[in-house]
Formats: structure tokens, C-alpha cells, sequence
């Protein structure tokens, strides 16, 4: 059994598709991403159902195996899927979902000529007419704390002289999230109200938080689970991976401030969380995986979270970017403002650690089960995953192209996750929008 998905032929980055939107150098979805989602088509009341984008466009998988383009075999697991999530596809494990790959890449490639394309346009949705769901049942929801740069820029804010705690180097840190009221890329949601107490203050108040916060992470989707009471190897891990996501953990820093000890994070994070709604699969980021490393000095893991392929080949390079556009912007037609930039591969603990920790102690993991990695700051201060990095607290106001500031987000502001994944000699992919808008509270 192979610990991580290899190279194949579906990555060769002369590939071309019949699709021409899927051969511009700038989209997200060229034939060598094909990542998978639900959808259905905008103003439609039937069924989501699977599907895989492919430049701008959007292919039904249940109508291509119905017009004989993919196996049957496929076609049976894929019509369990309608109006369900992907659930029934993740549980099948990485095999068959390299079989779709490849059926797709041969179904999809330029060289599959015009017979293909005639066969499976009617099949064909326009990404801009086609509405987006979440792609699988999301059962259980942990959010890790693997960005180290996040870790230390934060706890410097509050222990200077001790930003990390002992055990951060040890062990992936994580807790347990609200699935409720995770929505997809568009997702508007309300200010949220909740208790909270200013450090000059006799005793706490409830109102509108003003403290209001996005936090950059990429998201991991499990796929085959395992029973309870049967932990993971780390070498198993990736076997049971689906592919990623990206996640905006929005925040409420002043609940969070005053909630957080001692069991952690509870209101200050479970009104909204954005995915966006394309799932990258393991398959496609094969050519993005990096050696995982320690810095110097630093503690090897534990011989439970080690292994040959994940010290190898653990790490993804994936290229991360907020982008900000307020209410002011949008209707002056100003484009939304890049805040930062950093890199996915900088995170302490792979995808794989995660997982296997989070099953080290027997906990029965099932598919659709959500990993948030926690904010993927870099290690300068222009790097910050999230506003409270960025603005030192709130002390240092970030400035706009429009002139506007922030400290935190305002009423009517959209923040945009971007994802990329870059290498030489490969064709460049991404994840498509990861957008979520603040509403002013209730009342």
C-alpha cells in the first residue's frame, strides 16, 4: 500500500483539455487539478449532485457516467452521492478515487478529440451558473493549531517573555468545533452577539462584539475511517485522507478573550466558519509535496508521528493569501486589497500528524470528518493570518488603497482565502474562492 499518492501520468503538465477555459494559464482548474465538489445549477430546486470543475466550467459526474463516460462501477458510487455529499465516495478509500481521476483525465484530455466533447457538453455547467454546496455531511470538526508563526506572533501578544507553551512542540494541539454553522464559500453571517469584558471594566456586558477576526487555514477531509478503539499508523495516514480545503475560522477576539480559559475557544468561534466548496484531492497535490522538517534545535517527533514518507514528502506547498473588500470598495468598484501572504508548508505539524494524533487514542474518525490547521501565519510581521497579528492587537491600524482602516472587521466587509500550489516543471492549480461577507448584527 502506498503511504502517499504518486505521480502519474494525470500530472504530466503537457496535458491540454477539450474544455479551452481549462488551458489558461491563470485558472484555478486546468485537467491536472479536477477536484470535486456538489453542486447544482443556480435557481434550481432538484438535488445537489457531484461534480468536478474544470477551467470554468462545471462537469456532472452522474451525467457523464450516465452518457457512458465513466465505468459503471463509478456511476454506482457517484448516484449514492446526490443530494447526500460525497460521504459514500470518501468511505471507498483512495483507490477508486484515482480510478475517477484517470477515467476523467481520459474522458477530459484535448486527445480524447471531438467525440468526447460532443458526447459530454450537454453534461457541462458554467461555473458562473452554478451554485455550490458543502461538499460532504461534515460530522465532526477539530481545529488544530499547526501554524507556528500563528502560535508564537500571538503568544507574544500576551506572554512575551514565553509566547509558546511546553507542549507545543510535542504534541498537535487541537479542539473541538461547532459543525452547524460551517457554510461554503459566500456564506454571509451575522455580527455575533456575546459576553464580554474590557480589562478596565468592574464586571462583563453583552453586545455586538467589536473585536470581530478571520484566521487563515487550510482545511483536511478524511476520508475511509477507522473503528473506535483502532488508532492509525502514521504511515496509514494519508490512505485515509480525501483531499484539502481551504477554512476562514472566523473569531470573536474579545469573547474569546474572556472565555478562553480554562477549556478554550467555545462562543468566540462557533457562529460561522467558511470552507471553500472545491475538495483538492490527495491525487492532484502529489506534485506539491515537500521533505518535513524541524528547525534545529528543535524536538524531533515522537516515533508515533514519524515516518519515512511523511519526513520525505509530509509538507504541501500551497501559496496563501487574504484578500479584504469592504462595503466602501464594492461600491466604488475598487478590487479587494491583498493583506498578506505565507505558505502552507511552514506548518509544525503535516496533515498526516494530524490525523494520526487525533486517532492515537483509539477516537473512531468517519468520512466528511473536518481538520481546520489552524492560522498559517509567516514569519514576518507583514504575514499574519489574521487581523489580530496583522494590527498588533488592535494597536496598529492597517490602511486600505482606499484610504479606509481597520483594526478589526466592520459591518459589510468580504474576506477572500486564496490558495495556489506552484512547483517547477508543473502546472500550476488553486482552490477556487473561499469568500465570506460580516452582516451587522441582529437587532
Amino acid at each position: 500500500m502506498t503511504a502517499l499518492a504518486d505521480l502519474d501520468h494525470t500530472h504530466d503538465p503537457a496535458l491540454r483539455s477539450w474544455v479551452a477555459s481549462a488551458n489558461a494559464p491563470d485558472t484555478d482548474f486546468p485537467i491536472q487539478n479536477l477536484p470535486l465538489g456538489m453542486f447544482r445549477p443556480a435557481g434550481a430546486t432538484g438535488s445537489f449532485r457531484p461534480g468536478t470543475a474544470i477551467g470554468d466550467q462545471v462537469l456532472d459526474l452522474i451525467a457523464a457516467a450516465e452518457l457512458g463516460a465513466l465505468s459503471e462501477s463509478l456511476g454506482a458510487v457517484l448516484r449514492t452521492c446526490e443530494g447526500l455529499g460525497l460521504n459514500s465516495l470518501m468511505a471507498m478509500g483512495p483507490a477508486l478515487r484515482r480510478q475517477l481521476r484517470h477515467e476523467l483525465v481520459a474522458a477530459l484530455n484535448a486527445d480524447a478529440g471531438p467525440k468526447q466533447s460532443t458526447l459530454l457538453t450537454p453534461a457541462l455547467t458554467p461555473m458562473a451558473e452554478a451554485e455550490m454546496t458543502l461538499p460532504c455531511r461534515i460530522g465532526d470538526y477539530t481545529d488544530f493549531y499547526a501554524g507556528i508563526h500563528h502560535a508564537t506572533a500571538v503568544g507574544k501578544l500576551f506572554r512575551p517573555d514565553n509566547p509558546l507553551l511546553p507542549n507545543y512542540k510535542w504534541v498537535p494541539i487541537g479542539y473541538h468545533g461547532r459543525v452547524s454553522s460551517i457554510g461554503v464559500s459566500g456564506q454571509t453571517f451575522r455580527r455575533p452577539v456575546g459576553q464580554t469584558k474590557a480589562p478596565d471594566a468592574e464586571m462583563p456586558g453583552v453586545g455586538p462584539i467589536k473585536r470581530l477576526d478571520y484566521e487563515l487555514e487550510v482545511g483536511a477531509l478524511v476520508g475511509t475511517g477507522n473503528a473506535q478503539g483502532h488508532p492509525i499508523a502514521i504511515g496509514e495516514a494519508e490512505q485515509h485522507l480525501f483531499g484539502l480545503v481551504l477554512l476562514n475560522d472566523w473569531s470573536a477576539r474579545d469573547i474569546q478573550a474572556w472565555e478562553y480559559q480554562p477549556l478554550g475557544p467555545f462562543l468566540s468561534k462557533s457562529f460561522a466558519t467558511t470552507l471553500s466548496p472545491w475538495v483538492i484531492t490527495m491525487e492532484a497535490l502529489a506534485p506539491f509535496r515537500r521533505p518535513f522538517t524541524r528547525p534545529e534545535g528543535d524536538p524531533q517527533p515522537l516515533p508515533y508521528l514519524d515516518g519515512q514518507a511523511n519526513r520525505e514528502r509530509g509538507a504541501i506547498g500551497i501559496t496563501l493569501e487574504v484578500h479584504l473588500q469592504t462595503r466602501a470598495m464594492r461600491d466604488e468598484g475598487v478590487a479587494p486589497a491583498q493583506l498578506m501572504q505565507s505558505e502552507f508548508a511552514d506548518a509544525y505539524w503535516t496533515v498526516a500528524q494530524m490525523l494520526t494524533h487525533h486517532a492515537s487514542n483509539g477516537c473512531n474518525l468517519q468520512p466528511g470528518d473536518l481538520f481546520g490547521s489552524g492560522t498559517m501565519s509567516g514569519p514576518a510581521a507583514d504575514q499574519g493570518g489574521s487581523l489580530l497579528e496583522l494590527t498588533q492587537g488592535g494597536k496598529q491600524p492597517i490602511t486600505l488603497p482606499n484610504g479606509e482602516q481597520r483594526v478589526f472587521l466592520q459591518d459589510g466587509d468580504s474576506v477572500a482565502l486564496v490558495g495556489r500550489c506552484e512547483a517547477p516543471g508543473r502546472r500550476t492549480i488553486g482552490f477556487g474562492p473561499c469568500i465570506g461577507t460580516v452582516l451587522p448584527a441582529v437587532g
